[in-house]
């Protein structure tokens, strides 16, 4: 076992005894942390900012005493929900080890759109999407985000999000199973020391994480548009954190991916909590990789249809049934798909794929199985 293994395994044991058992999944509400929230109260402040479009209470958690203010949100989009498991096992991680919130003081909003969590949609119950918010505030959600940001007074902000398994480390066969950004504060995409404070926290994470996941973190785009609560916030003079929590291998409930984004939580607190971070230190941001979109969950190559050889990628549509998420495989592209990688990849050796009752196979429709060379196959994820 290298030392890097030895370091991994010795992280995941401590963190197992913070790993919040009663959050797992990715169908993650506000009923399903009302029980956490009541036994929070014994030990933090517990507020009801407001409510929802639906009127669902959005709560807010605050820790901590020290100068150092940090707020951090999660699941601003409703089915964005591993950054919510990973705030909880955080908490978990600082009643027992408190030497953070003698230097910081923490407000968190556990789940931003609680409508959104409940039918599990990216949008808020009015169909908007909440960041895309961030000037107009027509929705209670954001308006409540932005009275906690200028009641609070934040020296940091954490902005919680999860992305979808397509993004790649760049044009690799890697996938961006974290994600960062500073955002930019204006069109130019100006290196502010706004930013660079920003980009300080964000190289700190990503020394600690390619330990655990060497060339698995990328950069999110920094396109500006000022309607986006990051950029808004960084505009603001505030320095702000994009995190995206993506695809681990065979992680598809994103619970790997959860211990990945606590480390980096406690990185970047314990980070802010022992340094005056000043925007120094920025540089290496930028050695950091890009995300590109260069997966598919599933290929299967060299397939023949229709007397043509073409590669076949599946995509799994993420579906709330029955309180849980079905993962419904539907066929994306049929087409050579050099450049692309799957998380799971087949090759069918040039033999003839159809529909179960012998039809074409053709892009855009869903299917849990196919006839490869006479023979059922699954697309089901394993």
């Amino acid at each position: 076992m290298t030392n890097l293994q030895m370091y991994h395994n010795a992280l995941k044991t401590e963190y197992n005894s913070y790993r919040e058992s009663h959050l797992n999944g990715r169908y993650i509400t506000g009923s399903r942390i009302a029980p956490l929230l009541k036994k929070l109260g014994e030990y933090f402040k517990i507020y009801v900012e407001g409510s929802s479009v639906q009127k669902r209470p959005i709560h807010s958690i605050q820790l901590g005493n020290g100068i150092k203010r940090i707020l951090i949100w999660s699941q601003m989009h409703g089915n964005e929900s591993t950054t919510t498991k990973s705030i909880f096992d955080l908490i978990n991680f600082l009643k027992v080890n408190n030497s953070i919130l003698e230097s910081c003081t923490l407000l968190i909003i556990p789940i931003l759109n609680p409508d959104g969590a409940e039918v599990y949609t990216r949008l808020n119950a009015n169909a908007v999407d909440l960041n895309r918010d961030a000037q107009a505030l027509t929705q209670p959600e954001s308006r409540i985000l932005h009275e906690c940001f200028h009641k609070f007074r934040p020296d940091f902000c954490f902005n919680l999000h999860g992305q979808r398994t397509i993004f790649s480390v760049g044009a690799t066969s890697k996938p961006a199973t974290v994600s960062f950004l500073s955002p930019a504060e204006n069109e130019a995409r100006t290196v502010t020391n706004t930013r660079k404070i920003a980009m300080e926290l964000i190289v700190s994470m990503n020394a600690e994480l390619q330990k655990l996941i060497p060339n698995q973190i990328a950069l999110y785009d920094d396109g500006f548009n000022l309607n986006c609560v990051g950029d808004t916030f960084q505009a603001l003079g505030v320095p702000t954190v994009l995190f995206e929590a993506g695809h681990f291998e065979n992680d598809y409930n994103r619970e790997e991916t959860r211990f990945f984004i606590y480390h980096a939580l406690v990185v970047a607190l314990n980070t802010i909590a022992s340094h005056e971070l000043t925007g120094s230190n920025y540089q290496d941001y930028f050695s950091v990789p890009q995300n590109d979109k260069c997966f598919f969950d599933l290929i299967i190559r060299n397939a023949m249809h229709s007397g043509e050889r073409v590669d076949i990628a599946v995509q799994y549509q993420e579906r709330l049934e029955d309180g849980k998420i079905l993962f419904v495989p539907k066929i994306e592209k049929m087409e050579r798909l050099n450049g692309f990688f799957g998380h799971k990849e087949y090759d069918a050796d040039g033999n003839a794929i159809s529909n179960i009752d012998m039809s074409s196979i053709e892009a855009g429709q869903e299917s849990d199985f196919i006839m490869l060379n006479n023979a059922k196959y699954s697309l089901l994820k394993a």
